[in-house]
């Protein structure tokens, strides 16, 4: 007999993600194409240079106000606790496969908290420092000095940090991806990685 699926995601989380990734993805480019010579060639790819110029900020501002909406729907289950502590201290076992000693995951676990606190805080100095590049005309000189340095330097550290996401929701935990699109894993899956979690929600 199939084990019953375990609901994880609902529809309105896995859009929000998704939309997010998509907004991400568009603004992630762009910038680059916005930022080096070398990458201009993304702007032909994206519709051109006035184009990519023009969307650029407009999907900056899509992808903040699609992590508003997850800091909404997650804040309160992302706070850390002890157990997320140590399992951050000893994150490294979790890196190599070895979560002997770790403490058991909630809903989620201390790295994937850590991940959302530090996207959240990267994506809102990228929304104040974008703001003031986009329009220029109406900041102090000394703003604009700083966020030409403070935009591209916070955009490489979230682009790593998504980057980082994607390989730890694919390679690195076969069933998270699955997860995302179709909002339930199997027992099995649950029991290995957020048992705590899955003990709770067995309950009700």
């Amino acid at each position: 007999m199939r084990a019953r699926p375990v609901h994880r995601f609902s529809f309105a989380e896995r859009a929000i993600h998704w939309l997010a990734a998509l907004s991400f993805l568009y603004a992630a480019l762009s910038g680059l194409a916005l930022w080096s010579h070398h990458l201009y060639w993304l702007a032909t790819v994206l519709g051109g240079g006035v184009a990519t110029r023009w969307g650029h900020p407009w999907g900056g501002t899509v992808f903040a106000f699609l992590v508003g909406a997850m800091f909404l729907i997650w804040a309160r289950q992302m706070r850390l606790d002890s157990d997320d502590r140590t399992w951050l201290r000893n994150a490294k076992k979790y890196a190599v496969h070895d979560e002997a000693g770790l403490p058991e995951a909630g809903r989620f676990n201390g790295g994937q908290k850590m991940l959302f606190w530090g996207q959240v805080v990267l994506t809102l100095l990228l929304l104040a420092s974008g703001v003031i590049l986009w329009f220029p005309e109406w900041m102090p000189r000394n703003f604009r000095l700083a966020a030409i340095l403070i935009h591209p330097i916070v955009a490489a550290g979230s682009i790593g940090m998504i980057i980082l996401h994607i390989y730890m929701g694919t390679a690195a935990v076969p069933g998270s991806f699955r997860a995302m699109i179709r909002g339930w894993v199997t027992p099995g899956w649950a029991t290995s990685h957020h048992p705590k979690w899955y003990r709770e929600i067995s309950k009700n």
